[in-house]
């Protein structure tokens, strides 16, 4: 007998989610999950489920194509149901029902990214008691001590995103696309430490290794198709990210 069951948004327990109520762009992207009916797989009735499993089954059998997220009870974080939105709009505008290329992949995989720092920047004054804001500027911190940052630098860095949270979004979306997309190319250590190098005067450069880029890169190479069509329509969205005024704004008129 399975030990897990498919259930969709609705049966779970969103925690954290009246920090997320002055977010408009939060609701929206729940509705997404609700619309399309996501599945998410949860302990059957009597079982349990650790986090170390569910973390292996995530890591290792997700699908971008048709991602069913393994949770360890019935609850979900606010935060990652924003973060599975983006994924499912991404998928939707950018290769259908096809397989994702890397590109795409990544890209998606940027987007959802960023957007949770443009919640920090929402948050962190707004409701900075909020469980998302507590549990992730420290994780944060601690990237950022580790690339050799201090902590003041750190506080300033997120007071800049606080003062202009989508301008962050754009800025750190475009760094993890690029600097994944460069060092899906790379095939030796030395390789990859120039282009970690590249990006060291990046105001976000700091919180790289924060975003686990090697679990995305790993994804990519073993799962992505090639269709150069589907390339070409990731170039194009992202070519009209860096040139809007706010592209979060052309994400959700176009997208939402």
């Amino acid at each position: 007998m399975n030990s897990l069951q498919r259930v969709g948004l609705d049966a779970l327990r969103i925690d954290d989610e009246r920090a997320f109520s002055h977010i408009g762009l939060y609701s929206e992207l729940k509705q997404v999950l609700q619309k399309t009916q996501q599945e998410f797989l949860i302990p059957a009735p009597g079982t349990t489920l650790s986090w170390d499993r569910v973390a292996f089954l995530n890591l290792t059998y997700w699908n971008v194509g048709s991602a069913t997220d393994v949770l360890c009870e019935s609850r979900i974080p606010a935060d990652v149901v924003a973060h599975i939105a983006w994924h499912r709009l991404a998928a939707t505008n950018l290769h259908g029902d096809a397989a994702p290329t890397a590109h795409a992949m990544l890209f998606g995989e940027a987007i959802a990214s960023a957007f949770d720092l443009y919640l920090i920047g929402r948050m962190v004054n707004h409701v900075p008691d909020a469980e998302f804001v507590e549990t992730q500027i420290p994780i944060m911190a601690e990237a950022a001590a580790e690339a050799g940052g201090d902590e003041a630098a750190f506080t300033s860095l997120i007071e800049a995103v606080a003062e202009d949270p989508e301008r962050a979004f754009e800025d750190l979306r475009a760094l993890l696309f690029d600097g994944a997309r460069q060092l899906l190319t790379c095939t030796t250590p030395e390789a990859a430490q120039a282009v970690f190098e590249s990006f060291a005067g990046h105001r976000f450069g700091c919180l790289l290794h924060h975003y686990q880029l090697s679990n995305w890169l790993l994804h990519a190479r073993a799962h992505a198709a090639h269709d150069e069509a589907i390339d070409t329509a990731v170039a194009d969205v992202d070519a009209q990210l860096r040139a809007a005024p706010v592209s979060l704004n052309w994400l959700a008129e176009h997208w939402l």
